[in-house]
C-alpha cells in the first residue's frame, strides 16, 4: 500500500502510514555533525563532573543545590538551546536540541529540572511572547540568571487542561490581572523566577500569563513527597489576587490552549529523547554490574535468560532511537524548506503542530521502552536492585512518572488516532483513499501481503504489511462506528498500537539498512540482528493489536474474512530470535552497555 516517498518533498505529519521513505532521507545518528556531537559531549560532560557527584544532596532535597547546578548549566549555554541568538541564546536546530536532551537525562531530576526550564518554561515566551517580552525575560533565561517554570496541572484538572479553575480578572483600573487558583505538581516550583500560567479570563476563556516570583499574591506550597524524581522540586503554586501587569498576558484571550497544546507537542518529543538517554544509562549499569555479578561460579552475563535481557533493552533502546533522530531530522528538513524569513517563531510551531502525531509517538514509545528497560534492569541486579544503595532503584523510581507526563499515555493514544483522523477528514492526509484502494485490492484478490526484493526484502514486506493492517483494521472501525469511534476508546488503543509499531519498525530499517551499506558487510551484524528481532516480534504485536480490534468491530463471517485478509498481511518467513538476540547480546556485553551509538 506504501507508496515510495517523492524526491524533494517531504511527507505530511502521519505521511509514513502511507509513504516509505527514501534512505536518504531519513537521518540517523551517524550522520550527526562534529558541532552536534560537541553539543552532546559538553552536556554529558557537566552532568558527570557537576551533577553526578552532587546525586545524594539532590536527593535528600538540599536547599539551593539544584538550582545552583541550572545557573552553572546556563552560564555554559546548557539551557540557552531553544533561545534565538538575537536574544542570548545559541538557536540550536532540533538535532542538536535531541543531542542535548539525550546527553543531559542519566540523572532524572536534573534532565526534568531542565526540561522544565528550557522547554516548556521558556518556549511559550519564545514562540508566543511579545517582543517587549521576549526581551525582557529571555536573555536572563537563557542564561539561567532566571530560571522557568510551567503551570498547567490543577487539582480537578489533569488531563483535561482546559477545565481549570484558576481565574483571571481584569482590575478596575485596567492595569493588571487578577489571578486566583491553584496549580499543581509543578516542576522547579520551589525555586523559579519565571511562570507560565493558564487561566480562565473572566472564568471562561483558557488563557496564559507570565508570572514573576515577587508578584504580589503568589506563593509556593511544600515540596511534594513523590516517589521518584526526588532531586528535582516539585510544588503547589497559590494565586491569592496575585497581580499580573496587563502587557504580561502571552499570546491571546482566550487562545491558551494554543500555547499549551502546542508547548506539549515540543515537550513529547523531547521526553522521548531523555527517556533514550535515560535507557542507555540503565542498559549500561546492567551490563556491567551483569559482567561482575557471578553465581554458579559464572558472571551472570553467560547466562542466556540475562543476555535475553540485555539484548532486548539494546533492541528496543535502538528502535527509540531511530525513530528519535528521524523525526529530529524530519522536523529540520521541514524547517528549512518551508522558511520564508518573517515570524520564524510562528513557522516552527508551524512545523511542530504538523508533527504532532510524531511527537506523541515519541512520548508515549520512550516512556513505555524507559520502563521496560528499568523493570529488567532492577531483576538483572536481583535482590539488590531493589535496595537503594544500587543506582537501579532510583532510576525504576525515577521513570514511571514518565507515563503520566506532557499527557498520559492513554491520552496520547487517543490523541494519535484523532489528529490521524482529523488529517484524513481534512483531506491533509489521504487514509481514505488508501484504505479504498486496499478494499479494492482485498476484493480483486490481488496479493496484500506487500512485495519487495533484496536482502531486506523480508523485513519491507513486513512493514508494508502493518500499514495495511492499519488501513484495515481503521477502515473496519470507522464504518462501525462513523463519527462514534471517538467513543470507543479500547479500539482507539489498539490502533494506536499498531501505530506505535509501525513508525519504530521502519524507522530502525531504513537505518539497518544504511549502517549496513555504509560500511560495505554484509547484513550479519548485531544492528542488522537487532532490527530483524524488533521487526519480527513488532509484525507479531500488530497483528495481536489489529485481533482485538476488528473482533470489536466486524463479526460472524466478515470478522472471519477480516482476520484471514489480517494473516495474509502479517505472514512472514520464520526467525531465529534467540540467535539474533544472542549476537546483539555479545555486542552489548563487549560495549559495556549500548552497541549501537554512533551507528
Amino acid at each position: 500500500m506504501a507508496t515510495t516517498a517523492t524526491p524533494g518533498i517531504l511527507a505530511p505529519g502521519g505521511g509514513f502510514l502511507l509513504e516509505s521513505p527514501r534512505a536518504e532521507d531519513v537521518f540517523t545518528p551517524a550522520e550527526l555533525t562534529d558541532d552536534q556531537r560537541l553539543v552532546g559531549q559538553a552536556a554529558e560532560e557537566f552532568v558527570t563532573k557537576e551533577v553526578t557527584p552532587l546525586i545524594s544532596e539532590l536527593e535528600q532535597h538540599k536547599e539551593g543545590v539544584m538550582a545552583q547546578l541550572m545557573k552553572k548549566a546556563g552560564e555554559i549555554g546548557l539551557l540557552g538551546g531553544g533561545v534565538p541568538e538575537e536574544y542570548g541564546g545559541s538557536g540550536l536546530d532540533r538535532i542538536s536540541s535531541t543531542v542535548l536532551s539525550e546527553k543531559i537525562s542519566s540523572y532524572g531530576s536534573f534532565s526534568v529540572s531542565v526540561g522544565a526550564h528550557s522547554g516548556i518554561g521558556t518556549l511559550p515566551i519564545v514562540y508566543f511572547g511579545t517582543e517587549e517580552q521576549k526581551k525582557k525575560y529571555l536573555p536572563k533565561l537563557a542564561t539561567g540568571e532566571w530560571l522557568a517554570s510551567y503551570c498547567l496541572s490543577e487539582p480537578q484538572a489533569g488531563s483535561d487542561a482546559q477545565n481549570s479553575r484558576t481565574r483571571a480578572v481584569l482590575s478596575p483600573d485596567g492595569r493588571h490581572w487578577i489571578l486566583n487558583g491553584q496549580k499543581m505538581w509543578i516542576t522547579n516550583g520551589g525555586f523559579a523566577d519565571v511562570f507560565t500560567v493558564f487561566a480562565k479570563v473572566d472564568g471562561e476563556k483558557f488563557s496564559s500569563f507570565i508570572v514573576e516570583r515577587g508578584f504580589p499574591g503568589f506563593s509556593v506550597g511544600a515540596e511534594e513527597k513523590k516517589m521518584g524524581l526526588r532531586g528535582s522540586s516539585t510544588t503547589p503554586i497559590f494565586f491569592e489576587n496575585c497581580h499580573v501587569p496587563r502587557e504580561n498576558l502571552l499570546h491571546e484571550i482566550g487562545r491558551g490552549h494554543i500555547v499549551a497544546f502546542n508547548i506539549l507537542n515540543v515537550g513529547r518529543f523531547t521526553l522521548g529523547a531523555s527517556c533514550l538517554g535515560f535507557s542507555k544509562t540503565e542498559l549500561e549499569s546492567a551490563a556491567r554490574y551483569s559482567k561482575e555479578r557471578t553465581a554458579f561460579g559464572h558472571p551472570i552475563s553467560d547466562f542466556g535468560l540475562v543476555r535475553a535481557k540485555l539484548a532486548e533493552i539494546a533492541i528496543r533502546t535502538f528502535a527509540l532511537e531511530s525513530m528519535i533522530y528521524r523525526t529530529a531530522g524530519i522536523i529540520d528538513q521541514a524547517m528549512k524548506a518551508t522558511a520564508t524569513g518573517g515570524n520564524k517563531a510562528a513557522h516552527t510551531m508551524k512545523v511542530l503542530e504538523e508533527y504532532a502525531v510524531e511527537c506523541s509517538i515519541a512520548k508515549v514509545f520512550g516512556s513505555e521502552v524507559l520502563d521496560y528497560t528499568v523493570d529488567e534492569a532492577v531483576q538483572i541486579y536481583g535482590g539488590y536492585g531493589f535496595h537503594e544503595d544500587y543506582p537501579v532503584a532510583r532510576g525504576y523510581r525515577d521513570s514511571r512518572v514518565n507515563r503520566i507526563f506532557e499527557g498520559t499515555n492513554e491520552i496520547n493514544r487517543m490523541l494519535i488516532i484523532q489528529m490521524l483522523m482529523k488529517r484524513a477528514v481534512a483531506g491533509t492526509l489521504p487514509l481514505m483513499a488508501a484504505g479504498a484502494k486496499l478494499q479494492e485490492e482485498i476484493l480483486s484478490g490481488a496479493p496484500v501481503e506487500g512485495s519487495s526484493d533484496g536482502q531486506w526484502a523480508e523485513e519491507s514486506r513486513i512493514v508494508q504489511g502493518a500499514k495495511k493492517v492499519f488501513l484495515l483494521a481503521a477502515g473496519a472501525a470507522l464504518q462501525k462506528y462513523c463519527d462514534r469511534l471517538a467513543d470507543q476508546q479500547e479500539i482507539i488503543s489498539a490502533l494506536a498500537d499498531i501505530v506505535l509499531e509501525i513508525y519504530p519498525m521502519e524507522s530502525a530499517l531504513v537505518r539497518a539498512e544504511k549502517a549496513v551499506a555504509a560500511r560495505g558487510k554484509d547484513s550479519s551484524g548485531a544492528v542488522a540482528a537487532a532490527a530483524r528481532v524488533l521487526l519480527q516480534d513488532g509484525a507479531a504485536r500488530v497483528e495481536a493489536s489489529a485481533r482485538t480490534a476488528l473482533a470489536a468491530s466486524v463479526e460472524g463471517d466478515m470478522l472471519r474474512t477480516q482476520l484471514a485478509v489480517l494473516r495474509r498481511m502479517v505472514k512472514r518467513e520464520p526467525a531465529d530470535t534467540i540467535g539474533l538476540r544472542r549476537t546483539v547480546a555479545e555486542a552489548v556485553i563487549s560495549a559495556n552497555g549500548y552497541p549501537f551509538e554512533g551507528r
